[in-house]
Formats: C-alpha cells, structure tokens, sequence
C-alpha cells in the first residue's frame, strides 16, 4: 500500500516581498519614462518638419501656377488655396502640427485645427508677395508654427480663420506668475521654421546668437532683421 504524499502549502508573496517588487517595477519605470519622452519628443519634431516640407512644396506648386506670388488674399486664407480641390495639398492634416493639443475635427477638412502660421511680410495689407521681393531666402521665414502670447502658451488660429490666417508672435509674453516661452521643442527652447529657399530649419527660440525671435539685426545675428515678422 502505497502512502499518499503530505499536501504542499501554498505559499503566498509576504507583504515585504510585495513592496519590493512594486519597489523595484517604479524605478524602473523612472529610469524608462525619460527615454520614453525622449523618443516621443523626437517623433513629434521629425513629423512637424514633414509637415513644414509638404507645406513648402505645396506652396511652390501654388507659385509656379501662379506668377511667383505667395498664396493668400483679402478673401482666401493661403490654407484655403493650398488645400482648394486637394490640387496642392491632398489632406489638411498636414496642416497640423503633432505639438499642438487642441482639440480637432476628425474628419481633416477645413474645421481641421491650422498649426503653422505665415509671416506678414508676405501678406502685408492682404496682398501676397512674389518670391523675387525676398532678398535673403536662406534666412527669411516663410512657416512657422503658430503661438499665443498668453499665460499658457498655446498654438493659434483655426482652418476657417479670416485672412490671411494665423500668424507667430515674434517675442513672447511673461503674464505675472507665468513664463511664457515660444519653442515648441526641447522644453520650448526650439522651433521648426520653412525659409524661403525652402530648407526646414531647427531653430533655437531666443538666443543672443541667430534664433526664431531675433528680427533685428545685431552682432551676433546680422540676418535677424531678414528673418521674421509677426
């Protein structure tokens, strides 16, 4: 006959051993998360200067149809005429930016959030300039994405604005109590920008040296007064 085995105890994690382990899976998690954001952060920059790069060529299409001038009048927005029949830009998507966190239409048509913003010495009294009125197009800014000088910094304007559309502020504000900056990267001391010889370029957003805000020229920044206007 033979003898049936003991039962074995089912043995349960210790209170200690839990707090251990939920110990070890939060440090963890501290030392993925940066990396996480990193990656995520990289992501976003890269597809908001694809995005700049399918506006660029969009627009150059629209000159080349169009004498050389810059879209944009007292009744089209420049979004509206890139986009009109899908002829130069197939999806309004592209017009916005994966910074900016605004709710949306999910339908990508003009109610379609617009995160980028065009400079105002192209459209200057609503009238569109020719490209052969920009005397240094590897410096002067042709898009941008679009900011708010408020408390929060948020991006401005919408696909159905009035004309000419959104535009970048130059300098940001500093309300009491809050600091405001512009970038919309590397905790907002960078920002993507299109020139007008149609490069994507990463810019710093305030510096003593060239960067997004300077629009004077100085010692260390001779361009600044070719490169924006809000």
């Amino acid at each position: 006959m033979t003898k049936s085995s003991p039962p074995v105890a089912n043995r349960a994690f210790t209170l200690i051993e839990m707090i251990v382990v939920l110990g070890c899976i939060a440090i963890m998690m501290s030392l993925t998360y940066p990396a996480y954001l990193t990656v995520s952060e990289r992501a976003k920059a890269t597809k908001d200067m694809n995005n700049l790069r399918q506006i660029g060529a969009a627009t150059q299409m629209y000159m080349n149809d169009n004498n050389g001038v810059f879209p944009g009048s007292a009744t089209l927005t420049w979004m509206s005429q890139l986009t009109q029949n899908q002829k130069y830009l197939s999806t309004w998507r592209v017009l916005e930016s994966p910074f900016d966190k605004r709710t949306t239409s999910e339908l990508g048509n003009a109610t379609t959030a617009v995160s980028y913003g065009i400079n105002a010495n192209i459209l200057p009294v609503n009238v569109p300039i020719s490209a052969d009125k920009i005397t240094k197009p590897v410096t002067f800014i042709v898009f941008a994405p679009a900011q708010a000088s408020t408390a929060t910094v948020t991006f401005a304007g919408a696909g159905n604005s009035a004309a000419p559309g959104v535009t970048v502020a130059a300098a940001m504000s500093t309300p009491p109590g809050a600091n405001a900056t512009g970038g919309t990267s590397n905790n907002r001391v960078k920002i993507n920008a299109l020139c007008a010889d149609w490069h994507v370029e990463t810019m710093l957003w305030s510096s003593t040296a060239p960067a997004f805000t300077n629009t004077a020229a100085s010692g260390t920044d001779p361009d600044g007064a070719f490169r924006w206007s809000p």
